[in-house]
């Protein structure tokens, strides 16, 4: 049984979220508190790590991971720069500076170095920086990209509450940060910048027409 943490309110859970970000950057797993569902974190940069939450969502193989960021900064490790002086276009940069941090995913060329098990051999990586606070100070006390898929069997209903978690999640997960109920709903929506003309691979909580009026 992994070991549950209840966060009771944001500003007393630092130890809570140290020692998560510890249990990750050892290899580990963390399911944790994202706006409307609850994920499950590992390492993005492990490929041993992510396996585990292939193997514990039951997901298949050429179903990559988004992951999530703390900065903008943290894209380096992650991207394919579309130039030699030019890491994202400046339609990147508008979204970013327009809905981040927050509920869109941003869908970039990857990185040639990251695990190939996170893009699934798409070449394609896809990145938010995360609007829950909790979410978002982890990334940062793990100090690099982190996985943000839901914690759910794949094919299952997300959990916005740990009670909802899966046995088969729970059991195999090293801990769990329990934040109370979440808000539910349909999660973020997902942008692929790498077409001309940027494409909606997923509408979730911002509307396609608030990011396609630019």
């Amino acid at each position: 049984m992994s070991e549950i943490v209840k966060i009771e309110n944001f500003v007393d859970s630092s130890e809570a979220i140290n020692k998560a970000a510890k249990t990750i950057n050892l290899g580990g797993v963390v399911v944790f508190p994202a706006k409307c569902l609850y994920g499950v974190a590992v390492d993005a940069l492990n490929s041993e790590a992510v396996n585990r939450v292939f193997n514990i969502k039951q997901r298949p193989s050429n179903n990559p991971l988004l992951v999530l960021i703390d900065d903008i900064s943290q894209l380096n490790s992650l991207l394919k720069p579309i130039s030699e002086k030019q890491l994202i276009s400046e339609q990147a940069l508008y979204l970013i500076d327009k809905f981040w941090p927050g509920n869109i995913t941003l869908v970039f060329h990857a990185s040639p170095a990251l695990p190939k098990t996170l893009t699934s051999g798409t070449g394609k990586i896809g990145v938010r920086v995360p609007g829950h606070p909790v979410a978002r100070a982890l990334v940062k006390a793990v100090g690099k990209p982190i996985t943000g898929t839901s914690a759910n069997i794949s094919g299952q209903a997300g959990c916005k509450e740990i009670s909802m978690l899966a046995p088969e999640i729970l059991s195999k997960v090293d801990m769990v940060l329990d934040a109370g109920t979440l808000k539910g709903g349909i999660g973020s929506t997902v942008v692929d910048l790498t077409c001309n003309p940027i494409k909606i691979l997923r509408q979730g909580e911002i509307a396609s027409s608030e990011i396609l009026k630019e």
